[in-house]
């Protein structure tokens, strides 16, 4: 199984640089903001066919850390 390090992404270029699925646009605060509003993940992967159960686990374990560690947004360094 795939951490969430290998799900969520930063680019600066990419939502300005907010946590997001790789290969999305689609960000950790969005799906965090869904599922506190009351949203299913059976409703985010009909609204998101892009997504899976998996980078929506990723999302909350990295949320999970991310508000346990001093570093909030691990950093992609563009090439």
């Amino acid at each position: 199984m795939k951490t969430w390090r290998e799900w969520i992404v930063t680019n600066p270029s990419v939502m300005m640089g907010k946590p997001a699925i790789v290969g999305t646009r689609i960000t950790v605060e969005l799906i965090l903001e869904k599922l506190a509003a009351g949203e299913t993940i059976d409703d985010l992967l009909e609204a998101h066919p892009r997504l899976t159960r998996e980078a929506i686990q990723a999302a909350l374990a990295f949320a999970a850390e991310a508000l346990r560690a001093d570093v909030v947004y691990p950093v992609e360094i563009p090439a």
